[in-house]
C-alpha cells in the first residue's frame, strides 16, 4: 500500500462506519446502542486520518474533501437519523425539523470549514463533536436508568445545530 492511499483508506473507513451505523438505525429490526458506537468509532478515525496525512506528508485537497463527505454522512445524517429513530419521528414535524436542520447546518460547518482554512480556531463547533455529542446523548437515552423526553433530545439536537454553525471560536489543539 503506498503512502498515499493510507489516509484515505482511514478516512473511507470513517464514511463507512457511519453507512454502518444507518443501515442499524434503518434494519428491520434497528440496533440503536450498535449505530451509536459506529459513530463514535468514525469519530476515532476521522481524528487519525488528518494526523496520518499530515505526518506522511501527503495532506491533499482530495482528502480535505473526501473527509467532509464522510463527515457529512457519519456526524450529521447518521446521528440525526439516530434521534429520529429515537423518537424524534414520533414528534411529528418538529422532529423532523430538527432532524434537518441538524443535518443542513453540519454541510455548512463543513462548507464554511473548506473555504475559510482558518488555521489557528474553529469557527463553530465542528460537526465532528457535534454528532459524536449526539452519540453520546443517543446512548445515554438508551440506558435503563435515564429517561430523556422527547423535546429535551430535540432541544440539544437544535443547540448542536446552533453551534455549528455560531461565530463561536474554538482553539485548534
Amino acid at each position: 500500500m503506498t503512502k498515499k492511499i493510507i489516509a484515505s483508506a482511514i478516512t473511507s473507513a470513517n464514511l463507512l462506519a457511519g453507512v454502518l451505523a444507518l443501515v442499524n438505525i434503518l434494519g428491520s429490526s434497528p440496533r440503536y446502542q450498535l449505530s451509536a458506537f459506529m459513530i463514535l468509532l468514525a469519530a476515532v478515525l476521522d481524528g487519525l486520518d488528518g494526523r496520518v496525512a499530515r505526518r506522511l506528508g501527503i495532506a491533499s485537497e482530495f482528502g480535505k474533501e473526501l473527509d467532509s463527505l464522510a463527515d457529512l454522512v457519519s456526524f450529521g445524517v447518521a446521528p440525526a437519523m439516530l434521534f429520529y429513530g429515537l423518537g424524534l419521528g414520533e414528534l411529528g414535524w418538529p422532529g423532523l425539523l430538527g432532524v434537518l436542520l441538524f443535518v443542513l447546518c453540519g454541510a455548512l460547518r463543513l462548507a464554511r470549514f473548506n473555504v475559510l482554512n482558518i488555521k489557528t480556531y474553529f469557527l463553530g463547533v465542528p460537526i465532528t463533536i457535534a454528532g459524536s455529542l449526539a452519540a453520546l446523548l443517543a446512548l445515554i437515552s438508551l440506558s435503563p436508568y435515564v429517561t430523556l423526553h422527547l423535546n429535551m433530545m430535540l432541544a440539544f439536537l437544535l443547540l448542536l445545530s446552533w453551534l455549528m454553525v455560531s461565530k463561536i471560536k474554538i482553539p485548534k489543539f
